[in-house]
C-alpha cells in the first residue's frame, strides 16, 4: 500500500503545468445599446464577432435594457476588450451616452445623487450617463484588466480621457458626428476587430482601417470620399492577441 502511494505522489510531481491558455481564455463584451432604434445588422455582427472567437475570445453580447447602469459601474473590468455601440443627445447643455437601460424606479433609488446631480439623465425613458458619471464612477485602477475599449459613438474622444484614468490601456473612438444606421460603422469596427484579431496593435489596426479610405477614388469627380473619424487614446501597442 505504501509502495503505491509514493508511486502516486512522484507521478504527480512530473506532471507538465497547465499551460497559460487552458488556465482562463479571454473575454470581450460588446454592448448595442440603442438595438430597437438602430439594430446592428447579422453580417455586421458576425463580422465583429468572428475575428475574436477566432482569436479565442468569449463574448457576451447584450442589447438594449441588458446594459444597464449597475454593469456599467461593476462589471466592465471582467473583460479584455470591450465594444460599446450607442450614441449621445444633449440636454441643458450636458451631453449624455445613452445606456440602454429603460428607466426604473429601482435606478432612480441606487443611482438618486447620480440623477440629482444631473450625472444620469432619465428624460428620454432610456437612461442616459454624461461624461461627469464615468468621471466619478471610474477611479485610478478601477478598469486595469481591460486592454482595448472600442467606443461606436459620436463625439466619443470626451469619454477616452475617463477610461483611460480608469485603467483601459488603449480606447478606440469616433472623434464626430456619427449615425448607427446604414452598417457604415458597424462594418468599420468588423474591419478593426479584424486587425486587432491578426495581433495588430492598435496603432496599425487603426491605420489599416482608415487608410483604404485615403487613397479611394471617388465614382463621381463631384462627390467626396468620407473618410472615417476613427482615432485612437492611449498605448499604442497593445495587442489582444
Amino acid at each position: 500500500m505504501l509502495l503505491v502511494l509514493i508511486f502516486a505522489l512522484l507521478s504527480l510531481s512530473v506532471l507538465p503545468p497547465i499551460p497559460v491558455q487552458a488556465q482562463g481564455r479571454h473575454k470581450a463584451l460588446i454592448l448595442s445599446s440603442l438595438q430597437k432604434l438602430a439594430p446592428i445588422r447579422d453580417a455586421d455582427l458576425t463580422g465583429i464577432t468572428r475575428p475574436l472567437t477566432a482569436a479565442g475570445y468569449i463574448i457576451t453580447y447584450l442589447v438594449d435594457d441588458q446594459v444597464t447602469v449597475r454593469l456599467l459601474t461593476t462589471q466592465l473590468n471582467d473583460y479584455d476588450v470591450i465594444i460599446w455601440r450607442t450614441n449621445v443627445y444633449t440636454r441643458e447643455h450636458t451631453t449624455y451616452w445613452y445606456v440602454g437601460e429603460t428607466t426604473n424606479q429601482a435606478t432612480l433609488q441606487q443611482y438618486s445623487s447620480d440623477f440629482s446631480s444631473k450625472l444620469l439623465d432619465s428624460s428620454h425613458g432610456i437612461i442616459g450617463a454624461s461624461a461627469g458619471f464615468f468621471q466619478n464612477h471610474f477611479g485610478w485602477g478601477s478598469l486595469s484588466s481591460v486592454k482595448v475599449a472600442i467606443l461606436v459613438s459620436s463625439v466619443s474622444l470626451s469619454l477616452a480621457g475617463f477610461l483611460l484614468n480608469g485603467g483601459v490601456r488603449s480606447v478606440v473612438e469616433f472623434c464626430s458626428s456619427i449615425s448607427l444606421q446604414f452598417g457604415v460603422v458597424d462594418y468599420l469596427t468588423g474591419t478593426l476587430m479584424r486587425f486587432l484579431s491578426e495581433g495588430f496593435d492598435v496603432a496599425d489596426a487603426v491605420s489599416n482601417t482608415v487608410t483604404p479610405y485615403l487613397t479611394m477614388q471617388p465614382r463621381d469627380p463631384l462627390d467626396s470620399v468620407q473618410i472615417p473619424t476613427i482615432a485612437f487614446t492611449g498605448d499604442s501597442t497593445v495587442t489582444i492577441t
